[in-house]
């Protein structure tokens, strides 16, 4: 699949690969697996002399043997001794980077935890010293972000403030999953949705299904459940080593919450423990769910909900994790008709997530929410604000419009208009097909 999308972080980091031309610069290039990190670094480098290293788990020793003949690749060598450290492989480039830039990618930088902690300290010394008169363009890739946060943002670390730039990798955008569609010949809405919904803009996905031509619903069903799927396994080979031993609890959590178990009294009253610890450890150190709160609510309030920020990851929990027996077995048929009855259900919310994406992209408004009160009562879908023009939208979100009722809608903001007196308000029915709006170029139906 071609390189799609990245705009801004390319232009970032070629900002980052001109400035090295004076002094040395370290960026750290951080998300979850499968979002493109090491092609982005690979495709911002491409035409600049670069090393590319992989940090596997290994002996020290035979890392750097690995890295010298990867070295020798992009110049010449001086005359050294036996190399048995990574310490004496950075130094290294250090010295040859000091008459030409040298752009060096190192990747799955957080192994070295594993590997040798000691390397983090090392690299912060030789950095410190060196940073002023190199042109080593040092970019760290990691995909385990609780270990690249402590790495490089956590004030007892090393590392702490070395990094010029770190740049968490999002998914695609909606107009660039668009993109990948259009130009894999589907320019259909529900393609677009189900590719948003099951995929979350995860590009390795999205290539994945293009390459074995599945961007329909029914095409990436059938090319998920079936023996030796890439997706069966694929939530809990991305999960299991940030979890570590207590993954079976973080696990259910996030069942759960995968399952519309969203408070975190619904979690605590199934699975019987204290949450509190796992909740704020899911949101604040692997950064894989997040608070919901109505809009305009005090950021403090207790009026809250919690989704997986993850849409591939929810699908996979709803589905895959919670019938984990029947998959294990090979029972796919079973499992296509848990999802081909709950799919509707499960994918409402993730509609609503859909355009809430669309009217943030849209650059209209400033502030984008949901709303409803004490006890779920009148929940509101979608309610944009642009508090500079006065505008208000407040939509109501289903994929067969024809059901919604607008005076119904219009009577569960009574009290949300309250706070938006001398506003010009918009209330709208929004379906599948009114994502043509939001869209770069026209699509099908």
């Amino acid at each position: 699949m071609k390189f799609y999308n990245r705009v801004s972080e390319l232009e970032e980091l070629a900002n980052l690969h001109d400035q090295s031309a004076s002094s040395g610069r370290m960026t750290v290039i951080t998300g979850r697996r499968r979002v493109g990190k090491t092609i982005l670094a690979l495709e911002s480098a491409k035409s600049a002399r670069h090393l590319y290293l992989f940090v596997s788990r290994k002996a020290e020793s035979l890392l750097c043997q690995e890295y010298l003949e990867e070295i020798r690749r992009i110049g010449t060598l001086p005359i050294v001794g036996e190399i048995r450290n990574f310490r004496d492989i950075f130094t290294l480039l250090i010295e040859l980077s000091r008459t030409e830039r040298i752009t060096l990618i190192i990747d799955e930088f957080q192994e070295f935890f594993s590997i040798n902690p000691a390397v983090f300290s090392e690299i912060q010394g030789i950095w410190d010293r060196n940073k002023a008169t190199c042109k080593l363009n040092l970019i760290c890739i990691g995909s385990v972000h609780s270990l690249m946060h402590r790495i490089f943002q956590d004030a007892k670390e090393a590392l702490f403030g070395r990094a010029d730039r770190i740049i968490f990798l999002k998914p695609f955008s909606i107009a660039a999953i668009h993109e990948v569609l259009v130009d894999h010949s589907h320019r259909d809405i529900p393609s677009l949705f189900d590719s948003y919904a099951i995929t979350g803009g995860l590009p390795k996905y999205l290539e994945m299904f293009a390459e074995n031509k599945s961007l329909t619903h029914k095409k990436m069903l059938d090319f998920i459940l079936k023996p030796h799927s890439p997706f069966l396994a694929e939530g809990k080979n991305l999960l299991v080593e940030e979890f570590g031993r207590e993954y079976g609890t973080y696990f259910s959590i996030l069942e759960l919450i995968s399952s519309g178990k969203t408070a975190r009294s619904e979690i605590e009253s199934v699975l019987e423990i204290h949450s509190g610890a796992y909740l704020a450890k899911l949101e604040d150190e692997y950064a894989l769910i997040a608070k919901h709160r109505p809009i305009n609510a005090k950021p403090g309030g207790r009026l809250q909900k919690y989704y997986l920020r993850d849409n591939f990851l929810s699908f996979w929990f709803r589905f895959i994790y919670r019938n984990l027996s029947a998959v294990e077995t090979g029972n796919f048929g079973y499992v296509r008709e848990i999802i081909e009855r709950d799919y509707a259900t499960w994918s409402g919310k993730i509609l609503e997530r859909f355009f809430h994406d669309l009217f943030a992209a849209s650059g209209t408004y400033n502030r984008i929410g949901s709303y409803w009160e004490r006890g779920n009562k009148n929940e509101i879908d979608l309610v944009a604000v642009n508090d500079l023009r006065k505008e208000l939208v407040i939509a109501e979100i289903k994929r067969n419009k024809s059901r919604i009722s607008l005076p119904a809608l219009q009577h569960k903001a009574e009290r949300l208009l309250q706070e938006y007196q001398g506003y010009q308000v918009e209330f709208r029915a929004l379906g599948l097909e009114d994502a043509v709006e939001f869209l770069p170029s026209k699509v099908n139906h």
